[in-house]
């Protein structure tokens, strides 16, 4: 039987519920990371404050930090 003519049958039985198992536990798995990182982005967390910009002056090959 050459590649060509293969065909890929549907799951039966068994295997067809352990699909369904597995499609449904990373479907849960997603929601609940999905809500975790929600709740952290509406608290604030991994939000860093914003620093003033430091002020660079040069004269020919020096710079001062200010």
């Amino acid at each position: 039987m050459s590649a060509a003519k293969r065909s890929t049958k549907k799951p039966k039985g068994l295997r067809r519920v352990e699909r369904w198992a597995v499609g449904v536990a990373m479907g849960v798995i997603a929601f609940v990371l999905e809500k975790a990182v929600m709740r952290s982005v509406r608290k604030g967390g991994g939000s860093t404050p914003a620093r003033e910009p430091t002020t660079i002056t040069t004269k020919g090959a020096e710079a001062d930090l200010d």
